[in-house]
């Protein structure tokens, strides 16, 4: 994987022409790890809830997994706000803006939460919508918890989830050829020289990245007695393959099997995973507001504490329907800006150049917010086995 990242840099700066032509690599891996995003999620989430039997327990996991994740999004937020604002990464820029529409339309709270319900049952697969999926698998899930002769099934979807992962398996091999292609774009489109004007802004995303991780999710971590270096490292290949691919989602399937591994109940990373790609979105939460502000010192508009008030709680809610968007974080951004008024939206064509590699930080970030997401809720419910947890990290 690192080298594939490592050679797709070098072959962009090389031959740039070429390098773009590089393109359909990353996009089919991409597309493999999608393709089985839905039967996987399905079937664990299953299996997970109708093992658990007690609807209490599950709905106090649901409850636990979505406060959670309120309250650390907004310290992502709080934290971005403070960073951008002592750094100013946009001051001086003076930037004129021009007419520019974003594609895609953005999502209304209503709208999303209706969105969640499918039109139909089979339709959920076909988008592939996780949260689609995972309202479908829940439903599923509690039903057959319900009903005494289900274990034949439930054993079936058991075994159908085992037979997607070994297909995972078979398209992992493919990682590093993924990761070449899609790294080989990106510099060979952008070119190194299109991130000096905006280095500041990305060191801004990566710095608060780095902080959140190193001091808000290391001392929730250690507060619950988890080694969270001993974590990262243990899902060091799905961080490389966020890396290499700018896409959370391709490490998804990855990153619920690891955390078997390390300890946490089917039922607890079935539930926390999935919900946690659309509810806790920590990367994105620093991203939107540092973008946000940006675009404001660069054009030169002021905004008073009131306003920087108001664009926090305004992310803290669309941010959460990022994953529904098409556009992901780029489009709620947009639609933010436009429900507030107070930043100019066109401003958000200064962010083109770079968002595809900030994009990446966005993603890792939030790959490491769920693993100890789901580690936490694992362990406030008595479901995470720590002696299987050291027993993992002790390979490292």
């Amino acid at each position: 994987m690192l080298v594939g990242i490592i050679a797709g840099i070098v072959f962009g700066i090389v031959n740039p022409t070429l390098a773009q032509e590089m393109k359909p690599l990353g996009d089919g891996f991409i597309k493999l790890i999608r393709m089985i995003l839905a039967p996987i999620i399905f079937c664990t989430v299953v299996v997970g809830i109708a093992s658990v039997g007690d609807m209490k327990k599950l709905g106090r996991i649901g409850v636990k997994a979505l406060l959670y994740f309120e309250v650390v999004t907004t310290f992502a937020l709080f934290i971005g706000l403070v960073v951008v604002t002592i750094a100013q990464p946009g001051a001086g820029m003076n930037a004129k803006l021009t007419d520019y529409t974003p594609p895609g339309k953005p999502m209304h709270t209503v709208e999303f939460l209706l969105n969640i319900i499918p039109d139909t049952v089979v339709s959920a697969f076909s988008k592939g919508d996780i949260l689609q999926v995972l309202f479908v698998a829940i439903l599923f899930g509690v039903a057959l918890g319900h009903i005494e002769k289900a274990r034949t099934l439930i054993h079936g979807c058991e075994a159908v989830g085992q037979a997607f992962f070994g297909i995972m398996e078979i398209i992992m091999k493919a990682a590093p050829i993924g990761s070449f292609g899609a790294m080989a774009f990106t510099i060979g489109k952008f070119g190194l020289k299109t991130l000096v004007p905006l280095a500041k802004l990305m060191g801004c995303v990566i710095l608060t990245s780095c902080l959140f991780v190193s001091v808000v999710l290391w001392f929730i971590a250690r507060v619950h007695g988890i080694n969270l270096w001993k974590v990262l490292r243990y899902l060091k290949a799905e961080f490389l393959i966020v890396l290499g691919t700018s896409s959370s989602e391709a490490a998804l399937p990855g990153l619920m099997r690891r955390l078997e591994e390390l300890g946490c109940a089917k039922s607890v990373v079935g539930l926390v995973v999935p919900s946690g790609y659309s509810f806790n979105l920590d990367g994105t939460s620093i991203y939107l507001t540092i973008a946000a502000i940006f675009v404001a010192q660069a054009t030169n508009t002021h905004l008073s504490h009131w306003d920087e008030a108001v664009l926090l709680v305004v992310l803290m809610l669309t941010s959460k329907g990022s994953a529904a968007v098409t556009g992901g974080g780029f489009i709620t951004l947009a639609a933010t800006l436009s429900s507030l008024g107070t930043v100019p939206v066109a401003g958000i064509a200064l962010l083109l150049g770079v968002d595809r590699f900030m994009s990446q930080v966005r993603a890792l970030t939030n790959l490491a917010g769920n693993a100890v997401a789901t580690m936490v809720v694992a362990k406030w419910e008595n479901e995470l086995d720590e002696e299987k947890t050291e027993r993992a990290l002790a390979t490292l």
